[in-house]
């Protein structure tokens, strides 16, 4: 049992959209991820997504049943996207998250792209 400081571990990495495991619960990770500029349309089908602002502003566009919207999500916000539905995150600034979702979550969802991490780097 350790606690864990969000900027220490923020700082030991610079890449964009390559989510590092910080942490297990139960059957989840907890995962930190610096973004900025774009990532891509994609939908995980099996598995929710808790994605928390722990610096800078994150844009979250979702579409559900035909409709788009957008969320901006602040610092000290969070925002859970369900299983299925469509998102594409993106940030003008680097913004940094913490992700909360089952291990078994893909960062690209139904997606096999070069921005695919399949092998997730614990820090």
């Amino acid at each position: 049992m350790d606690k864990v400081n969000l900027a220490q571990k923020l700082s030991l990495f610079t890449d964009h959209y390559s989510p590092k495991i910080v942490g297990d619960v139960n059957d989840a990770y907890v995962k930190l991820v610096k973004l900025q500029g774009d990532f891509m349309w994609h939908h995980h089908d099996h598995e929710d997504e808790l994605f928390f602002v722990v610096k800078g502003a994150l844009r979250m566009k979702v579409r559900e049943n035909d409709a788009e919207r957008e969320f901006m999500v602040n610092s000290g916000e969070f925002i859970i996207i369900p299983r299925g539905v469509e998102h594409f995150p993106s940030a003008d600034e680097e913004t940094h998250v913490m992700l909360l979702e089952p291990k078994t979550t893909l960062n690209t969802g139904n997606l096999d792209s070069e921005r695919t991490v399949r092998q997730l780097q614990r820090i």
